[in-house]
């Protein structure tokens, strides 16, 4: 196969922390995004680190001999593009990163929620590339797992949440201090396609510099904390599930997921991908036998078809319930419940850095 500037650049993504896997499938979409002087530009910025960790335009034109005057509008123009991630520096000047997987790629095709024939395009290249070994790799293939689900706060007792506030949606948003909405990627590509699902679409929050970045770059648009909570509430009552980043906060992600677009909870769904492998889950469904009546309101609603009912009560199947708490919010009888898992540390990584220093070294980068 010939080494076009494609194919390296194909390659240079794979060495990031949260690694896009190579795949000539990945090439064509790159090929799509990407002119050969674009591509050239991209392979000039450092793979290896943690995401939404930008190095400045001096470096980068260290790194490829090129002039800083002459780069700089270059790279802005593929921030612009949402080629790149921009961000500040500690000393407010601008700088740049590779998109990650999860942070930016592929989500910048699809947060917009253009529907263009160009975005129609993309959607189908992300969908090509993004099959189910490529998600098992990318998200599934550390022991500390990049992402979490965290039950809705109505599904948890008081004393929990009081024990374990960090597994709570509400704590995490007082702890963030800019925030953005923006379409969900997956249930975009998903419509693109022509498969669209009724749940939500503009319900995809970022916060602190990945909003700022989306804000910046016309991606999504600038939300206060109010709207914010107000988001997870009607996430939470169109039956989606709160996924956040694996650590204690400030996050940097929340998606509200689906079981009929979204590439983790409907991997899970769909039996594809192991829920373990996939993701980090803290809790599991209980039922209270006595109070169950059988109504099969919550095996109606679970995103991942892990109850059913049997012999006129509603019966879990551990191996897949996620904890979301979203059959326990439509339990009439007050018969669901969640308890932590006694089967798993409790204890998440103090902060976005750490968590994915831990990734870094376990991949050995």
């Amino acid at each position: 196969m010939q080494r076009d500037v494609h194919h390296l650049l194909t390659e240079h993504l794979s060495a990031l922390g949260m690694a896009l896997p190579p795949r000539e499938e990945l090439t064509d979409l790159l090929r799509q995004a990407f002119t050969p002087e674009d591509a050239e530009l991209a392979l000039a910025l450092p793979a290896g680190g943690i995401p939404l960790r930008v190095t400045g335009v001096a470096e980068i034109a260290a790194r490829c001999g090129g002039d800083p005057t002459d780069l700089a509008p270059r790279l802005d123009d593929l921030a612009a593009r949402g080629l790149i991630f921009s961000g500040r520096m500690p000393d407010g000047e601008l700088g740049y990163a590779l998109h990650q997987v999860g942070f930016g790629f592929p989500q910048t095709f699809l947060w917009k929620g253009e529907e263009t024939p160009e975005a129609a395009a993309m959607a189908g290249l992300v969908a090509r590339y993004f099959n189910r070994e490529v998600t098992r790799l990318a998200y599934g293939g550390t022991e500390t797992k990049p992402y979490r689900y965290v039950p809705l706060d109505t599904s948890l007792e008081p004393g929990t949440q009081a024990v374990l506030p960090a597994h709570a949606m509400e704590p995490l948003l007082e702890r963030a201090h800019v925030f953005a909405v923006a379409h969900c990627p997956c249930r975009m590509g998903l419509k693109l396609r022509g498969r669209a699902c009724e749940h939500p679409l503009d319900v995809c929050m970022k916060f602190d510099e990945l909003a700022e970045y989306l804000i910046e770059r016309g991606l999504g648009r600038a939300i206060d904390r109010d709207e914010a909570r107000m988001i997870v509430r009607r996430s939470a009552e169109a039956g989606l599930v709160h996924f956040v980043d694996n650590a204690e906060g400030p996050v940097r992600h929340n998606c509200n997921c689906c079981g009929c677009a979204c590439w983790n909870v409907g991997s899970i769904r769909r039996r594809k991908i192991p829920r373990d492998v996939l993701m980090a889950t803290y809790f599991l469904r209980t039922t209270d036998n006595g109070a169950c009546t059988g109504c099969g309101a919550c095996a109606r609603v679970c995103p991942v078809d892990a109850v059913s009912i049997e012999d006129g009560r509603a019966f879990l199947d551990e191996e897949w319930c996620i904890g979301c708490g979203v059959c326990v919010s439509r339990c009439p009888s007050e018969a669901a419940g969640l308890r932590p898992r006694a089967d798993v540390d409790l204890s998440l990584a103090p902060d976005f850095e750490t968590l994915h220093r831990r990734i870094l070294d376990q991949r050995g980068l």
